[in-house]
């Protein structure tokens, strides 16, 4: 699986980007803050987190600017039944990050059935299962109150990304943080799924 790509940008247009890696150009579909993030320009270097989606018929890349746009993408595609790639790059596309996360911490659907693609069934179901399924909402809450590091939130949130329980990737977090109370996300993550195991 293809997890990052660093390389130079042969073509680059506001939801794809073909980045030259060697003398091989991959596409890569970005969403809308990723390009503005980035700003790529033909020539210029990029590194982008990947998501590789295989399926029968194709493969795609989806690139990312930041970890917190990829945690999101996965969290839509694997926590949300019926959201696909494509509807959550739309999302990501569609607000800001923080925007999305605040709109789904206060139950805001009507500004997320506002994205393109999304319709207020769609909003209400991302609301639905990323708050009471996963828990994903009271990580967030707890990064925005300044309750806990954003070494701790981030952990946390790719422990849920994983398929962890939030009660436990905040509890394996905890249980390392006070071993290593300056523990960097890499570490924290490690430790935490040690723990798990």
């Amino acid at each position: 699986m293809i997890a990052r790509i660093r390389g130079v940008v042969w073509e680059a247009y506001p939801n794809r980007l073909v980045v030259d890696v060697q003398g091989v150009g991959y596409e890569v579909h970005v969403p809308l803050s990723t390009f503005d993030l980035l700003h790529p320009v033909e020539g210029g270097a990029v590194d982008l987190r990947i998501y590789h989606h295989i399926r029968e018929q194709a493969q795609q890349l989806f690139g990312f600017a930041t970890e917190e746009e990829r945690d999101v993408f996965l969290l839509l595609i694997d926590r949300v039944s019926g959201i696909g790639p494509s509807i959550a790059m739309s999302v990501l596309s569609g607000m800001p990050v923080a925007q999305f996360k605040s709109a789904v911490v206060q139950g805001d659907a009507a500004s997320l059935s506002r994205i393109k693609g999304l319709g207020k069934k769609t909003a209400e179901r991302i609301i639905l299962e990323l708050k009471d399924k996963v828990g994903v909402t009271e990580t967030w809450q707890s990064a925005a109150g300044g309750n806990i590091s954003r070494a701790a939130a981030d952990a946390e949130m790719a422990l849920i990304a994983l398929g962890y329980k939030q009660v436990d990737a905040r509890k394996a977090v905890k249980q390392v943080l006070e071993t290593n109370a300056q523990a960097a996300t890499e570490e924290l993550i490690r430790g935490a799924l040690r723990m798990m195991q």
